[in-house]
């Protein structure tokens, strides 16, 4: 199975604070948006696309070593949802049979999450595979490319939640512990958990 992905990183991180855009936060030896990059990496993607906005010309700078990444604008971040920059990934995504879809905020996926996801799909064929944690759906969906078209063409409201519940009946679900599902980053607070929840990782 080829495998792509898609990274949103078009934020304007302002539940952050004045001065601090967490994509470019540091986050053992790298940066958030570096981090979230090479999970994927680490499981032999193909190529990640990274949809950036604000300050994207300093997140391009920082990914520019990384040959498999290639990012791609939403000019329209400060207006438009995740939606809008999911459409902009899936508008050059090269020749895949599915994608990992991870908001950039989202640093410490487990390599084993993405090698399940794919078994998962390869044994069911569904259109989205999901991570269940605690029986709640978590990021980051395996996504068929099958459906590229029909993310591409959706103007519905409450955006992808909405997409993804005509799928329901395509979508197969994989109980999994993982506590880099639930790591998100939305405030300071968040970061200085996530900090220590490294440290504490490292053993430091």
């Amino acid at each position: 199975m080829k495998l792509n992905g898609i990274i949103t990183a078009a934020g304007l991180s302002t539940r952050m604070g004045v001065g601090n855009f967490k994509p470019l936060m540091p986050l053992h030896g790298k940066t958030i948006i570096e981090s979230s990059v090479d999970s994927m990496l680490n499981v032999g993607i193909r190529q990640v696309i990274v949809v950036i906005g604000h300050r994207g010309n300093e997140i391009e700078q920082v990914l520019s070593k990384r040959e498999q990444v290639v990012c791609i604008y939403n000019r329209e971040y400060a207006t438009t949802d995740m939606l809008a920059s999911v459409k902009k990934g899936v508008s050059i995504l090269g020749d895949c049979d599915a994608f990992y879809l991870l908001p950039g905020d989202m640093p410490l996926i487990q390599t084993e999450t993405y090698y399940v996801l794919k078994k998962k799909m390869e044994e069911t064929d569904a259109m989205l595979v999901f991570p269940l944690i605690n029986g709640y759906k978590k990021h980051p969906p395996l996504i068929n490319s099958r459906m590229k078209e029909s993310i591409l063409s959706f103007e519905g409201r409450d955006g992808l939640r909405k997409l993804w519940s005509q799928y329901e009946d395509q979508t197969a679900y994989v109980e999994l512990i993982d506590a880099g599902c639930l790591t998100d980053i939305d405030t300071m607070s968040d970061y200085n958990m996530l900090i220590n929840k490294v440290k504490r990782w490292d053993g430091r």
